[in-house]
């Protein structure tokens, strides 16, 4: 039976957090969505609990300023800071933008200041049937050497660029599955760990777990709780569909 990593964002409570634990995620996922807001108590509260547990703290960092992302880490001390940038030119979609070489060089600072903090980064990877060419194999190998997790998350892709994600300037909560073939490239070529992410959940996590064979599995959007109309719920977590999740994820890995 091959063990697969299980990460469920948005994670922002204690409550939840127990919930999470208590089903068996391994990676539990925070979100700090502002570098105004970045101290945020109930958030700590959360990460302290997870690590207490044999679970592991991913905090998502919606900022990259280099004093404010090492004061984050002091406070919060998560065994995962994953970044999440776009990391493309917007118009130009098929060239690197200029932000990579100073993420880089953010996250060797990181790996000398904070040597127990492993670093999870996102590689833009374009949603299905849009044609873009992104170069997401370029990217992760400029990454790999100062990252310990990749993690393949949907690129919004269209005529005027890509200007569309949910946050601005950053990939994720999008909903929608990113081309798992591309996805299946990057597993083939990572020499670290990959999670797919990108529209996963109880219903395609089985088959993305048999195609794509990653190390790991993340959903949030699709694993959240839904208001009246159907529409997802930020940082609501619906826990019967969490717990649906691990077992189609189980379900595959069993069959490894």
């Amino acid at each position: 039976m091959k063990k697969v990593i299980s990460q469920i964002y948005e994670i922002q409570t204690r409550q939840e957090a127990e919930q999470m634990v208590n089903a068996g995620v391994d990676h539990i996922g925070s979100v700090i969505v502002s570098p105004q807001d970045w101290e945020q108590r109930g958030i700590k509260e959360t990460l302290d609990f997870v690590a207490k547990t044999d679970a592991s703290s991913s905090l998502i960092l919606l900022f990259n300023d280099p004093e404010l992302v090492f004061l984050s880490l002091e406070y919060y001390r998560p065994d995962i800071v994953h970044f999440c940038e776009i990391l493309i030119d917007r118009q130009v979609q098929d060239t690197p933008g200029s932000i990579f070489s100073t993420l880089i060089q953010l996250q060797s600072q990181i790996k000398r200041r904070f040597p127990k903090i492993k670093i999870m980064r996102t590689i833009p990877i374009p949603d299905n049937n849009s044609g873009a060419d992104i170069p997401f194999l370029e990217l992760a190998k400029m990454f790999e050497s100062v990252s310990d997790y990749f993690l393949t998350d949907t690129l919004i892709v269209n005529q005027s660029g890509n200007d569309d994600q949910p946050v601005n300037g950053f990939v994720g909560i999008t909903g929608k599955t990113c081309d798992w073939e591309s996805a299946a490239r990057l597993v083939e070529a990572s020499q670290i760990p990959v999670i797919l992410a990108g529209g996963l959940s109880p219903e395609n996590v089985y088959q993305g777990i048999k195609i794509i064979r990653p190390a790991g599995v993340d959903s949030c959007t699709l694993t959240n709780a839904c208001d009246v109309s159907g529409t997802p719920i930020r940082f609501k977590k619906d826990i019967v569909r969490v717990k649906q999740f691990l077992s189609e994820m189980r379900r595959a890995c069993a069959e490894f």
